[in-house]
Protein backbone atom coordinates (compact mmCIF):
# COMPACT_ATOMS: atom_id res chain seq x y z
CA UNK A 1 0.00 0.00 0.00
CA UNK A 2 0.94 3.92 -0.83
CA UNK A 3 0.44 7.13 0.95
CA UNK A 4 -0.88 8.48 -1.80
CA UNK A 5 -3.49 6.17 -2.99
CA UNK A 6 -4.70 5.92 0.67
CA UNK A 7 -4.95 9.58 0.92
CA UNK A 8 -7.69 9.38 -1.43
CA UNK A 9 -10.34 12.49 -1.67
CA UNK A 10 -12.55 10.50 -4.04
CA UNK A 11 -16.11 9.98 -3.08
CA UNK A 12 -18.77 8.05 -4.39
CA UNK A 13 -19.91 9.08 -7.28
CA UNK A 14 -16.72 10.59 -8.72
CA UNK A 15 -15.86 10.49 -12.17
CA UNK A 16 -12.09 12.08 -12.16
CA UNK A 17 -9.81 12.38 -9.21
CA UNK A 18 -9.52 15.01 -6.47
CA UNK A 19 -5.65 16.27 -5.81
CA UNK A 20 -4.85 17.25 -2.27
CA UNK A 21 -2.72 20.16 -4.33
CA UNK A 22 -6.05 21.56 -5.63
CA UNK A 23 -8.08 21.50 -2.44
CA UNK A 24 -9.12 24.80 -0.95
CA UNK A 25 -7.27 24.70 2.36
CA UNK A 26 -10.33 26.73 4.21
CA UNK A 27 -13.06 23.85 3.21
CA UNK A 28 -10.32 20.66 3.43
CA UNK A 29 -11.88 17.86 1.88
CA UNK A 30 -11.05 15.48 5.00
CA UNK A 31 -12.93 18.16 7.04
CA UNK A 32 -16.17 18.12 5.45
CA UNK A 33 -16.01 14.23 5.98
CA UNK A 34 -16.61 15.37 9.37
CA UNK A 35 -18.95 18.43 9.04
CA UNK A 36 -21.16 16.05 7.35
CA UNK A 37 -21.08 12.91 9.76
CA UNK A 38 -21.97 16.09 12.63
CA UNK A 39 -24.71 17.11 10.73
CA UNK A 40 -25.99 13.70 10.29
CA UNK A 41 -29.75 12.64 11.86
CA UNK A 42 -27.69 9.55 12.87
CA UNK A 43 -25.09 10.84 14.59
CA UNK A 44 -27.76 13.02 16.21
CA UNK A 45 -29.10 9.87 17.49
CA UNK A 46 -26.31 8.77 19.54
CA UNK A 47 -27.23 11.41 22.28
CA UNK A 48 -29.59 9.15 23.79
CA UNK A 49 -27.53 5.79 22.96
CA UNK A 50 -25.48 3.79 25.69
CA UNK A 51 -22.07 3.70 25.92
CA UNK A 52 -21.96 1.96 29.53
CA UNK A 53 -25.34 2.27 31.28
CA UNK A 54 -28.66 2.46 29.11
CA UNK A 55 -31.05 4.56 30.14
CA UNK A 56 -29.28 6.74 32.86
CA UNK A 57 -30.42 10.26 33.42
CA UNK A 58 -27.25 11.06 35.34
CA UNK A 59 -25.05 13.42 33.87
CA UNK A 60 -21.31 11.80 34.90
CA UNK A 61 -21.92 9.00 32.39
CA UNK A 62 -21.27 9.34 28.32
CA UNK A 63 -23.84 8.56 25.96
CA UNK A 64 -22.05 7.39 22.40
CA UNK A 65 -22.36 10.78 21.00
CA UNK A 66 -19.90 11.92 24.07
CA UNK A 67 -17.35 8.71 23.66
CA UNK A 68 -17.48 9.66 20.02
CA UNK A 69 -16.61 13.14 20.10
CA UNK A 70 -14.35 11.87 22.57
CA UNK A 71 -12.37 9.61 20.29
CA UNK A 72 -13.10 11.98 17.18
CA UNK A 73 -10.69 14.28 19.85
CA UNK A 74 -8.01 11.92 20.65
CA UNK A 75 -7.56 10.34 17.05
CA UNK A 76 -7.14 13.71 16.05
CA UNK A 77 -4.36 13.98 18.11
CA UNK A 78 -2.74 10.67 16.80
CA UNK A 79 -3.65 11.44 13.30
CA UNK A 80 -1.12 15.21 13.37
CA UNK A 81 1.11 12.86 15.43
CA UNK A 82 1.69 10.38 13.27
CA UNK A 83 0.84 12.45 9.79
CA UNK A 84 4.04 14.77 11.28
CA UNK A 85 6.47 11.75 11.51
CA UNK A 86 4.90 10.54 8.02
CA UNK A 87 5.66 13.42 6.02
CA UNK A 88 9.05 13.88 7.40
CA UNK A 89 9.92 10.10 6.07
CA UNK A 90 8.33 10.93 2.66
CA UNK A 91 8.66 14.26 2.14
CA UNK A 92 7.19 13.87 -1.80
CA UNK A 93 3.72 13.80 0.12
CA UNK A 94 4.19 17.03 0.88
CA UNK A 95 6.30 18.47 -1.80
CA UNK A 96 4.67 17.27 -4.84
CA UNK A 97 1.02 16.26 -3.49
CA UNK A 98 0.35 18.87 -0.76
CA UNK A 99 -0.66 16.69 1.69
CA UNK A 100 -0.11 18.32 5.29
CA UNK A 101 0.09 16.37 8.74
CA UNK A 102 -3.14 17.46 9.59
CA UNK A 103 -5.10 15.95 6.61
CA UNK A 104 -4.01 12.33 8.75
CA UNK A 105 -5.70 13.88 11.84
CA UNK A 106 -8.59 15.09 10.07
CA UNK A 107 -9.18 11.51 8.46
CA UNK A 108 -8.92 9.77 11.70
CA UNK A 109 -10.93 12.41 13.50
CA UNK A 110 -14.11 12.02 11.17
CA UNK A 111 -13.49 7.86 11.32
CA UNK A 112 -13.08 8.26 14.91
CA UNK A 113 -16.31 10.67 14.55
CA UNK A 114 -18.39 8.05 13.00
CA UNK A 115 -16.88 4.63 14.44
CA UNK A 116 -20.23 3.83 16.62
CA UNK A 117 -22.91 5.63 14.10
CA UNK A 118 -24.04 2.18 13.47
CA UNK A 119 -24.46 0.69 17.04
CA UNK A 120 -28.12 -0.15 17.92
CA UNK A 121 -29.90 0.96 20.80
CA UNK A 122 -28.48 -0.25 24.70
CA UNK A 123 -24.96 -0.71 23.55
CA UNK A 124 -23.39 -4.43 22.35
CA UNK A 125 -26.43 -5.91 24.17
CA UNK A 126 -28.03 -4.20 21.16
CA UNK A 127 -25.94 -5.95 18.63
CA UNK A 128 -26.77 -9.71 19.95
CA UNK A 129 -30.75 -9.11 20.80
CA UNK A 130 -30.70 -8.38 16.79
CA UNK A 131 -28.61 -11.40 16.16
CA UNK A 132 -30.51 -13.62 18.56
CA UNK A 133 -33.72 -12.83 17.12
CA UNK A 134 -32.77 -14.60 14.03
CA UNK A 135 -30.43 -16.99 15.39
CA UNK A 136 -32.93 -18.43 18.30
CA UNK A 137 -36.11 -16.38 17.89
CA UNK A 138 -38.43 -15.86 15.75
CA UNK A 139 -36.55 -14.92 13.01
CA UNK A 140 -34.85 -18.43 12.62
CA UNK A 141 -37.74 -18.96 10.04
CA UNK A 142 -35.92 -17.33 7.48
CA UNK A 143 -32.88 -19.26 7.68
CA UNK A 144 -33.63 -21.59 4.36
CA UNK A 145 -34.65 -18.80 2.47
CA UNK A 146 -31.59 -16.38 2.61
CA UNK A 147 -27.99 -17.25 1.54
CA UNK A 148 -25.31 -18.08 4.53
CA UNK A 149 -23.64 -14.80 3.91
CA UNK A 150 -27.47 -12.77 3.97
CA UNK A 151 -27.96 -15.09 6.98
CA UNK A 152 -24.79 -14.23 8.62
CA UNK A 153 -25.32 -10.58 8.71
CA UNK A 154 -28.19 -11.23 10.36
CA UNK A 155 -27.05 -13.77 13.30
CA UNK A 156 -24.49 -11.47 13.91
CA UNK A 157 -25.80 -8.25 12.94
CA UNK A 158 -22.58 -5.80 13.10
CA UNK A 159 -22.75 -2.31 14.34
CA UNK A 160 -19.34 -1.77 11.86
CA UNK A 161 -20.95 -2.83 8.75
CA UNK A 162 -24.45 -1.11 9.80
CA UNK A 163 -21.93 2.00 10.19
CA UNK A 164 -20.98 1.37 6.76
CA UNK A 165 -24.24 1.72 5.52
CA UNK A 166 -25.20 4.43 7.16
CA UNK A 167 -22.86 6.59 5.69
CA UNK A 168 -22.51 4.94 2.20
CA UNK A 169 -26.67 3.72 1.02
CA UNK A 170 -28.38 5.24 -1.57
CA UNK A 171 -32.23 6.40 -0.95
CA UNK A 172 -34.09 8.32 -3.83
CA UNK A 173 -32.66 11.46 -4.18
CA UNK A 174 -29.26 10.83 -1.92
CA UNK A 175 -27.07 8.82 -4.10
CA UNK A 176 -24.16 7.87 -1.49
CA UNK A 177 -25.50 8.25 1.52
CA UNK A 178 -23.11 10.92 3.24
CA UNK A 179 -20.55 10.45 0.26
CA UNK A 180 -17.31 10.59 2.25
CA UNK A 181 -14.36 10.54 1.36
CA UNK A 182 -12.85 7.09 0.00
CA UNK A 183 -9.40 7.59 2.60
CA UNK A 184 -12.40 8.62 6.00
CA UNK A 185 -14.65 5.49 4.86
CA UNK A 186 -10.92 3.25 4.69
CA UNK A 187 -9.74 4.81 8.00
CA UNK A 188 -13.15 3.72 9.00
CA UNK A 189 -13.59 0.05 7.67
CA UNK A 190 -11.67 -1.53 10.83
CA UNK A 191 -13.16 -5.23 9.68
CA UNK A 192 -12.35 -4.53 5.88
CA UNK A 193 -14.41 -8.10 5.56
CA UNK A 194 -17.37 -10.11 4.87
CA UNK A 195 -19.19 -12.14 7.65
CA UNK A 196 -18.19 -15.23 6.08
CA UNK A 197 -15.62 -16.78 6.52
CA UNK A 198 -16.21 -16.09 10.27
CA UNK A 199 -12.59 -14.88 12.18
CA UNK A 200 -10.47 -17.20 9.39
CA UNK A 201 -7.76 -15.83 11.09
CA UNK A 202 -6.25 -14.52 14.20
CA UNK A 203 -5.21 -11.37 12.39
CA UNK A 204 -7.11 -8.15 14.14
CA UNK A 205 -9.12 -6.79 10.69
CA UNK A 206 -10.67 -10.28 10.50
CA UNK A 207 -12.15 -10.54 14.29
CA UNK A 208 -15.50 -9.05 13.11
CA UNK A 209 -17.15 -7.99 9.72
CA UNK A 210 -17.35 -4.64 8.14
CA UNK A 211 -20.23 -4.55 4.85
CA UNK A 212 -23.56 -6.30 4.50
CA UNK A 213 -24.00 -8.13 1.15
CA UNK A 214 -26.27 -5.39 0.07
CA UNK A 215 -22.93 -2.88 0.14
CA UNK A 216 -20.05 -5.49 -1.31
CA UNK A 217 -20.03 -3.99 -4.67
CA UNK A 218 -19.24 -0.05 -3.27
CA UNK A 219 -17.11 -1.89 -0.73
CA UNK A 220 -14.91 -3.70 -2.84
CA UNK A 221 -14.95 -0.30 -5.34
CA UNK A 222 -13.67 2.23 -2.03
CA UNK A 223 -10.96 -0.94 -0.91
CA UNK A 224 -9.64 -1.00 -4.18
CA UNK A 225 -9.62 2.49 -4.88
CA UNK A 226 -7.44 2.93 -1.96
CA UNK A 227 -5.34 -0.14 -3.12
CA UNK A 228 -5.77 -1.79 0.32
CA UNK A 229 -4.52 -5.59 0.05
CA UNK A 230 -6.56 -8.81 -0.58
CA UNK A 231 -5.95 -11.23 1.90
CA UNK A 232 -9.30 -13.86 0.93
CA UNK A 233 -9.72 -16.53 -1.98
CA UNK A 234 -12.42 -17.69 -4.28
CA UNK A 235 -15.91 -15.79 -3.78
CA UNK A 236 -15.13 -14.74 -0.15
CA UNK A 237 -14.08 -10.80 -0.32
CA UNK A 238 -11.97 -9.47 2.81
CA UNK A 239 -8.60 -7.37 2.77
CA UNK A 240 -5.36 -5.85 5.22
CA UNK A 241 -6.85 -2.53 6.87
CA UNK A 242 -6.37 0.75 5.69
CA UNK A 243 -3.06 2.32 7.91
CA UNK A 244 -5.10 4.53 9.46
CA UNK A 245 -7.83 2.24 10.94
CA UNK A 246 -5.60 1.17 13.26
CA UNK A 247 -5.59 4.62 14.61
CA UNK A 248 -9.11 4.57 15.15
CA UNK A 249 -9.43 2.34 16.47
CA UNK A 250 -6.30 2.85 18.96
CA UNK A 251 -8.39 5.78 19.86
CA UNK A 252 -10.76 4.15 20.80
CA UNK A 253 -9.24 1.38 22.49
CA UNK A 254 -7.93 4.20 24.64
CA UNK A 255 -11.26 6.15 24.93
CA UNK A 256 -13.21 3.27 26.42
CA UNK A 257 -10.83 2.32 28.77
CA UNK A 258 -9.61 5.04 30.65
CA UNK A 259 -13.13 7.00 30.58
CA UNK A 260 -15.32 4.04 31.01
CA UNK A 261 -13.50 3.33 34.13
CA UNK A 262 -13.62 7.47 34.59
CA UNK A 263 -17.63 6.63 34.79
CA UNK A 264 -17.41 3.68 36.97
CA UNK A 265 -15.47 5.66 39.69
CA UNK A 266 -17.77 9.40 39.31
CA UNK A 267 -21.03 6.59 39.88
CA UNK A 268 -19.39 4.98 42.78
CA UNK A 269 -18.76 2.01 41.09
CA UNK A 270 -15.23 1.96 41.16
CA UNK A 271 -13.64 3.25 44.43
CA UNK A 272 -11.29 6.21 44.06
CA UNK A 273 -8.53 4.11 45.83
CA UNK A 274 -8.37 1.62 42.63
CA UNK A 275 -8.42 4.21 40.37
CA UNK A 276 -5.28 5.80 42.07
CA UNK A 277 -3.37 2.33 42.01
CA UNK A 278 -4.48 1.62 38.58
CA UNK A 279 -4.32 5.02 36.84
CA UNK A 280 -1.06 5.95 38.31
CA UNK A 281 0.84 3.17 36.63
CA UNK A 282 0.10 5.23 33.39
CA UNK A 283 0.97 8.47 34.62
CA UNK A 284 4.06 7.77 37.02
CA UNK A 285 6.37 9.70 34.65
CA UNK A 286 4.17 12.61 33.99
CA UNK A 287 2.18 13.09 37.41
CA UNK A 288 2.82 16.94 39.25
CA UNK A 289 2.45 15.38 42.67
CA UNK A 290 1.53 19.06 44.38
CA UNK A 291 -0.81 19.74 41.33
CA UNK A 292 -2.81 16.39 42.33
CA UNK A 293 -3.06 16.91 46.06
CA UNK A 294 -3.88 20.62 45.65
CA UNK A 295 -7.09 19.28 43.75
CA UNK A 296 -9.91 18.81 46.28
CA UNK A 297 -12.75 17.01 44.75
CA UNK A 298 -12.75 13.63 43.93
CA UNK A 299 -14.17 14.41 40.26
CA UNK A 300 -11.26 16.97 39.52
CA UNK A 301 -8.51 14.59 40.79
CA UNK A 302 -9.74 11.56 38.69
CA UNK A 303 -10.16 14.04 35.64
CA UNK A 304 -6.57 15.08 36.20
CA UNK A 305 -5.75 11.22 35.79
CA UNK A 306 -7.57 10.69 33.41
CA UNK A 307 -6.35 13.38 31.05
CA UNK A 308 -2.50 12.66 31.74
CA UNK A 309 -3.27 8.60 31.42
CA UNK A 310 -4.82 9.40 27.49
CA UNK A 311 -1.87 11.43 26.69
CA UNK A 312 0.78 9.11 28.04
CA UNK A 313 -1.35 6.36 25.62
CA UNK A 314 -1.80 8.98 22.41
CA UNK A 315 2.41 9.06 22.74
CA UNK A 316 2.62 5.12 22.89
CA UNK A 317 0.31 4.45 20.41
CA UNK A 318 1.95 6.69 17.81
CA UNK A 319 5.68 5.43 18.77
CA UNK A 320 4.20 1.53 17.74
CA UNK A 321 2.52 2.59 14.56
CA UNK A 322 5.63 4.34 13.26
CA UNK A 323 8.35 1.43 14.25
CA UNK A 324 5.75 -0.70 12.11
CA UNK A 325 5.18 1.42 9.51
CA UNK A 326 6.32 -0.75 6.88
CA UNK A 327 4.90 -3.85 8.11
CA UNK A 328 1.38 -2.22 8.46
CA UNK A 329 1.55 -0.99 4.82
CA UNK A 330 3.11 -4.25 3.74
CA UNK A 331 -0.21 -6.10 5.78
CA UNK A 332 1.67 -7.69 7.92
CA UNK A 333 0.54 -6.32 11.05
CA UNK A 334 -2.27 -8.44 12.39
CA UNK A 335 -2.68 -6.48 15.63
CA UNK A 336 -3.93 -3.72 17.54
CA UNK A 337 -1.35 -1.04 18.13
CA UNK A 338 -2.66 -1.22 21.92
CA UNK A 339 -2.11 -4.93 21.49
CA UNK A 340 1.91 -3.95 21.30
CA UNK A 341 2.18 -1.49 23.73
CA UNK A 342 4.14 -1.12 26.95
CA UNK A 343 1.11 -0.02 28.55
CA UNK A 344 -1.00 -3.20 27.80
CA UNK A 345 -0.92 -4.78 31.20
CA UNK A 346 -2.15 -1.79 32.65
CA UNK A 347 -4.79 -1.75 30.51
CA UNK A 348 -6.35 -5.01 30.75
CA UNK A 349 -6.21 -4.73 34.46
CA UNK A 350 -8.55 -0.95 34.12
CA UNK A 351 -10.75 -3.53 31.92
CA UNK A 352 -10.86 -6.17 34.07
CA UNK A 353 -11.91 -4.15 36.70
CA UNK A 354 -14.70 -1.99 34.22
CA UNK A 355 -16.19 -5.67 33.51
CA UNK A 356 -16.58 -6.63 36.81
CA UNK A 357 -17.55 -3.37 38.90
CA UNK A 358 -19.39 -1.69 35.74
CA UNK A 359 -20.24 -3.60 32.89
CA UNK A 360 -21.40 -6.67 34.73
CA UNK A 361 -23.17 -4.04 37.52
CA UNK A 362 -26.85 -4.85 38.57
CA UNK A 363 -28.18 -1.31 37.17
CA UNK A 364 -26.84 -2.31 33.65
CA UNK A 365 -27.64 -5.95 33.21
CA UNK A 366 -31.18 -5.40 34.26
CA UNK A 367 -31.37 -2.29 31.69
CA UNK A 368 -29.79 -4.78 29.21
CA UNK A 369 -32.51 -7.45 29.79
CA UNK A 370 -34.85 -4.88 29.18
CA UNK A 371 -34.06 -3.69 26.22
CA UNK A 372 -33.59 -7.30 24.70
CA UNK A 373 -37.38 -7.15 24.89
CA UNK A 374 -37.96 -4.18 23.47
CA UNK A 375 -35.54 -4.69 20.61
CA UNK A 376 -36.87 -7.99 19.71
CA UNK A 377 -40.39 -7.31 20.27
CA UNK A 378 -39.89 -4.33 17.77
CA UNK A 379 -38.09 -6.72 15.49
CA UNK A 380 -41.09 -9.00 15.10
CA UNK A 381 -43.96 -6.85 15.18
CA UNK A 382 -42.03 -4.52 12.09
CA UNK A 383 -40.67 -7.30 10.16
CA UNK A 384 -43.82 -8.94 9.78
CA UNK A 385 -46.21 -6.22 8.90
CA UNK A 386 -43.71 -5.18 6.25
CA UNK A 387 -43.78 -8.74 5.06
CA UNK A 388 -47.11 -9.23 4.86
CA UNK A 389 -47.53 -5.39 2.81
CA UNK A 390 -45.19 -7.01 0.76
CA UNK A 391 -47.20 -10.05 0.40
CA UNK A 392 -50.53 -8.17 -0.16
CA UNK A 393 -51.84 -9.90 3.02
CA UNK A 394 -51.06 -6.90 5.56
CA UNK A 395 -53.90 -6.56 8.25
CA UNK A 396 -55.36 -3.33 9.00
CA UNK A 397 -52.75 -3.37 12.30
CA UNK A 398 -49.95 -3.97 10.39
CA UNK A 399 -50.69 -0.62 7.98
CA UNK A 400 -50.89 1.21 11.41
CA UNK A 401 -47.55 0.05 12.72
CA UNK A 402 -46.66 1.06 8.91
CA UNK A 403 -47.31 4.56 9.74
CA UNK A 404 -45.14 4.82 12.46
CA UNK A 405 -42.33 3.98 10.15
CA UNK A 406 -40.24 7.63 9.00
CA UNK A 407 -40.89 8.43 5.68
CA UNK A 408 -37.33 7.41 4.44
CA UNK A 409 -38.15 4.13 5.27
CA UNK A 410 -41.32 3.72 3.10
CA UNK A 411 -39.17 1.88 0.69
CA UNK A 412 -40.19 -1.21 -0.98
CA UNK A 413 -38.07 -3.87 -1.39
CA UNK A 414 -38.41 -6.81 -3.24
CA UNK A 415 -35.64 -9.54 -2.09
CA UNK A 416 -36.48 -10.92 1.24
CA UNK A 417 -32.89 -10.31 3.20
CA UNK A 418 -33.34 -6.57 2.07
CA UNK A 419 -36.79 -6.25 3.83
CA UNK A 420 -35.30 -7.92 6.90
CA UNK A 421 -32.09 -5.73 6.74
CA UNK A 422 -34.09 -3.00 6.41
CA UNK A 423 -36.00 -2.99 9.57
CA UNK A 424 -32.84 -3.98 11.53
CA UNK A 425 -31.51 -0.88 9.95
CA UNK A 426 -34.33 1.07 10.90
CA UNK A 427 -34.25 -0.84 14.70
CA UNK A 428 -30.56 0.26 14.73
CA UNK A 429 -31.11 4.08 14.28
CA UNK A 430 -33.47 4.53 17.53
CA UNK A 431 -32.51 6.07 20.32
CA UNK A 432 -32.79 4.26 23.89
CA UNK A 433 -35.53 6.41 24.60
CA UNK A 434 -37.23 6.44 21.28
CA UNK A 435 -37.40 2.84 21.20
CA UNK A 436 -38.46 2.34 24.83
CA UNK A 437 -42.08 4.76 23.64
CA UNK A 438 -41.99 2.60 20.65
CA UNK A 439 -41.94 -0.60 22.47
CA UNK A 440 -45.00 1.45 25.21
CA UNK A 441 -47.08 2.19 22.06
CA UNK A 442 -46.98 -1.31 20.85
CA UNK A 443 -47.44 -2.96 23.71
CA UNK A 444 -50.52 -0.38 24.79
CA UNK A 445 -48.97 0.92 27.84
CA UNK A 446 -48.84 4.70 26.39
CA UNK A 447 -51.56 6.97 28.13
CA UNK A 448 -53.87 8.00 25.02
Amino acid sequence: MNWEQLLSLKRQGDKGKRLRIEQDDTRLGFEVDYDRIIFSAAFRSLQDKTQVIPLSKTDFVHTRLTHSLEVSVVGRSLGRLVGKKIIEKHPYLKETHGFHMNDFGAIVAAASLAHDIGNPPFGHSGEKAIGEYFSIGNGQVFKDKLSPKQWQDLIDFEGNANGFSVMTASRPGIEGGLRISYATLGAFMKYPKESLPKKPTKNISDKKYGFFQTDKAFFEDVANDLGLIPNKSGNDVGFERHPLAYLVEAADDICYTIIDFEDGINLGLVSEDFALEYLIKLVKDSIGTSKYKSLETKEDRISYLRALAIGSLINDAVNVFIENEEAILAGKFPFALMDKSKYKAQMDDIIKISIDKIYQSREVIEKEIVGYQIIQTLLDKFITAFNNHFEGKASNYDNLLLKLLPEKHHLDKDNLYERLLHICHYISLLTDGNALELFNTINGKKGI
